[in-house]
């Protein structure tokens, strides 16, 4: 019997199975009640059914992926209220995964895993919101998901939602409509070039290494050509009339990589 099977036959009694209580938070804008939504990432068959089984029964709406660029992948496509992921993953690790959502969002991440040394408990809460080591008790699980939504709810209501930025030198990025203009003149930018600019812009003079923008954007594990990210790095520059001697919003940082200087007005 391999471990994971270990692990749901020990926690498997705890879940009383056939229950159907689908508990309610409010989550959106609107103060519309529906579903809260959380994203499963794990590759281990057995306790990825037992967690998803376990959170279903107490009412949320479980989207389960077993590896990480499966995972990142479903969180860009959609809004969740809280992120399960595991350490050792395939494609990309659990630490890899909680780098970058974090780029983009705050929302509660708890990590599971087997590795119980508190040097690594300490590196997993350098992404993550929580830690929680294998096998874990269901009960302690479902206690650490509920605390953590119920302050993500809070955060909710005192967020204000940013439609647009305006910045120095005629650069305004619409968030919600994903335009952006430059002295009042819309450029027209492809898909990945505006995800580009929208990471970058996100993360103030934060230093992105070509391997970690290519990961986010493209979604690949590894980076093999270093072409591609300079290429589209080149284009926005060039519709953003941004010199790369003297910029104003995309600074090379040398060796390293790129960040966004741009200055919010």
């Amino acid at each position: 019997m391999q471990n994971g099977d270990s692990f749901y036959v020990k926690y498997k009694e705890s879940v009383k199975f056939g229950e159907n209580r689908f508990f309610r938070s409010k989550v959106s804008a609107g103060g519309e009640w529906m579903k809260v939504k959380l994203l499963l990432i794990e590759d281990d068959a057995a306790i990825g059914r037992i967690v998803k089984d376990t959170m279903e029964q107490e009412g949320y709406l479980v989207t389960w992926a077993t590896t990480g660029l499966e995972g990142l992948a479903d969180f860009q496509e959609q809004p969740f209220d809280l992120v399960l992921v595991d350490w050792m993953l395939p494609e990309m690790d659990g630490l890899t995964v909680c780098q970058n959502i974090r780029w983009e969002s705050d929302v509660p991440i708890l990590m599971m895993s087997a590795r119980k040394e508190e040097a690594d408990k300490v590196e997993g809460l350098q992404g993550a919101d929580d830690y929680i080591a294998k096998p874990f008790s269901l009960e302690e699980l479902k206690a650490r998901v509920a605390s953590h939504l119920r302050r993500w709810r809070r955060y909710n209501k005192q967020e204000e939602v940013e439609e647009q930025t305006a910045y120095a030198n005629g650069l305004i990025i619409d968030w919600q409509r994903e335009i952006v203009s430059i002295n009042q003149q819309e450029i027209a930018l492809t898909q990945k070039e505006f995800a580009l600019v929208k990471l970058l812009a996100k993360n103030p003079s934060q230093t992105f290494t070509k391997k970690e923008l290519y990961q986010y954007i493209w979604q690949q594990a590894t980076l093999e050509d270093t072409h591609t990210v300079t290429v589209h790095i080149k284009a926005l520059r060039e519709k953003l009339n941004d010199s790369v001697r003297h910029p104003y919003f995309i600074q090379t940082v040398w060796g390293r990589g790129y960040r966004f200087i741009g200055e919010p007005l």
